[in-house]
């Protein structure tokens, strides 16, 4: 079966499994014109009233990536997959299965598999047969900045939802949004995975060399990958470090809580991180109070607030504006492929220290509204 929108566009967007509600609110709040159509766990499209010719920016920090929606088609039908595509040529080919499972439960990972690598090689030699008018797509590599993808979601064992893409923000140039991860073969914990995504996203302009801390270190996946950055990492938590940590000659350890370090403890610090396993509320509280002390310089933060009781989803506006409140300008928001029920939250005194990366895309929002991870 093949279905083929006419007179309307439709707009897909893939998130986390068990955030379509919180990521629907968000979209239908910014354009009340829209309507929910088709959607599965991880996976939702919207009907736009007009034709689009590319999919609108998505801010919501839930939306992981987006795009037009093409069509959806019964799986291995290569032929309708070519009539659905058209004459329209695209620089990438990104396939990859929806989020059906949090990170981490049975093992189970977000992100291309060996399966849909194989399934994007069978679609670009099935569009360059007999024809060359198309060109050979590179199959779920990085995109850059301007370069058209053509999309296809393995939203279930036989179907597939084609899209497309114009590269316009950060989680558009991976397949799915999950940015890709060498891990080393001792990693401590999955915190090492989410440490790699957010100091790509963030942007922030860490050096060798520079001097960090992360309250809530144990067991220390963060800290193993702020390590390999050449970094000086000291690490506050009252629980064992792993050894491999341990034993790092940039790493320090203080066995203790963050609210029970003296403040003056922090001065020599250039950039914080926090991912403790409490209530927002509170990792905001001991994150303010060190920030804000007048013998700190801490120039950025990236915090991982726990989101456990859906109507937290709701206060994230104001979490977002309490921070801005501490003097940081640039604050952004994204929930990261390989958190699960958190979102990260990066803040810097400047936006003139954000690495450059690409053009920003600036767009209003409403008094209240959470900024979302592409603005």
């Amino acid at each position: 079966m093949t279905t083929n929108p006419e007179s309307s566009s439709f707009v897909f967007a893939c998130c986390q499994a068990g955030a379509e509600n919180v990521l629907k609110s968000h979209v239908l709040e910014e354009c009340p014109t829209w309507r929910l159509a088709f959607s599965r766990r991880g996976f939702v499209t919207f009907k736009v009233p007009e034709e689009v010719d590319k999919a609108p920016l998505l801010r919501s920090a839930f939306a992981r990536t987006f795009g037009l929606s093409i069509g959806q088609v019964a799986a291995g039908e290569f032929s309708e997959v070519k009539n659905l595509i058209g004459t329209q040529k695209y620089h990438h080919l990104h396939v990859w299965p929806r989020d059906h499972l949090l990170p981490g439960d049975r093992g189970w990972m977000p992100g291309p598999t060996d399966t849909t690598n194989q399934i994007g090689q069978q679609i670009v030699d099935a569009l360059s047969s007999g024809s060359s008018s198309q060109g050979r797509m590179q199959v779920n590599r990085q995109a850059k900045t301007g370069q058209r993808v053509l999309d296809c979601i393995v939203v279930g064992p036989d179907q597939w939802w084609l899209g497309k893409h114009v590269v316009g923000c950060f989680g558009q140039q991976w397949p799915g949004g999950v940015v890709p991860v060498r891990a080393p073969e001792e990693m401590v914990s999955r915190a090492y995975l989410k440490m790699h995504e957010a100091l790509m996203w963030s942007g922030i302009p860490i050096e060798k060399g520079d001097q960090c801390v992360e309250i809530g270190s144990a067991p220390g996946g963060a800290c193993q990958r702020l390590l390999e950055s050449d970094l000086h990492v000291t690490g506050i938590d009252p629980s064992k470090m792993a050894d491999v940590v341990l034993q790092h000659p940039k790493f320090t350890h203080i066995k203790k809580r963050g609210s029970d370090v003296r403040r003056k403890e922090y001065r020599d610090f250039k950039w914080l991180f926090a991912d403790s396993n409490v209530a927002p509320k509170h990792t905001l509280d001991t994150v303010e109070s060190i920030v804000t002390h007048d013998t700190n310089r801490i120039r950025g933060v990236v915090l991982t607030l726990k989101l456990l009781q859906p109507e937290l989803k709701d206060e994230l506006g104001s979490y977002l504006e309490r921070i801005r409140s501490w003097g940081y300008e640039y604050v952004r928001c994204r929930q990261l492929a390989f958190q699960r029920q958190e979102v990260c939250v990066a803040a810097m005194k400047s936006r003139s220290m954000r690495r450059p990366r690409r053009q920003r895309v600036v767009r209003s929002r409403k008094p209240g509204q959470a900024k979302g991870a592409e603005e």
